[in-house]
């Protein structure tokens, strides 16, 4: 059904759109440089895992932004306001904790529990006004309603959109390990 309609937009508008997605995802930002940190901390699968809690978080603004929650926050400047301190809270805070953390243990590598970098990577994203400017400005412009249902290319183009960024972004955690050394 999703793909039905996106299979309604021209071949060159989604091409156009991924291009505009690559060079967003590949601009290195909050979420390249928390899964380059995990990597270079905790090895390349810290940084795959990572960069999966990147997409995750993607993928609940990706949901806002399909049922509509993105226009409320586009109306609302303040909202973009509260998440852009919050994300450098959030960000001053890690900062902080490495910074009074100890030495790195080597052994203790292998000691990051999955579930906890991949939920700091979603909690990274979730706070990271990068992936909602996009939703919000740039995805809409490939959408017309004479393709289908707006809702379901905004979602389908999302989904190409987190796809491609948690690749990147897992790719990111995964070449800094090696530069790391």
């Amino acid at each position: 059904m999703i793909w039905e309609t996106i299979a309604n937009i021209p071949l060159q508008q989604i091409l156009t759109f991924m291009a505009g997605a690559l060079v967003l995802n590949l601009a290195p930002g909050q979420d390249v440089f928390f899964a380059s940190a995990c990597g270079i901390q905790s090895g390349p699968k810290a940084g795959v895992l990572a960069g999966l809690g990147v997409g995750m978080g993607v993928i609940v603004h990706l949901v806002l932004a399909t049922v509509g929650l993105g226009a409320l926050v586009a109306a609302h400047p303040e909202a973009m306001t509260a998440i852009k301190y919050a994300g450098a809270a959030y960000l001053l805070w890690l900062a902080w904790k490495s910074w009074n953390a100890g030495p790195v243990d080597p052994s203790a590598q292998a000691a990051s529990k999955p579930w906890n970098i991949i939920r700091r990577g979603m909690v990274s994203n979730l706070l990271n006004p990068k992936p909602v400017l996009f939703l919000l400005a740039f995805l809409p412009q490939f959408t017309r309603p004479d393709y289908g249902p707006v809702w379901q290319q905004i979602f389908g183009l999302g989904l190409m959109f987190v796809i491609s960024g948690t690749i990147v972004t897992m790719g990111y955690g995964v070449i800094a390990e090696s530069s790391g050394r």
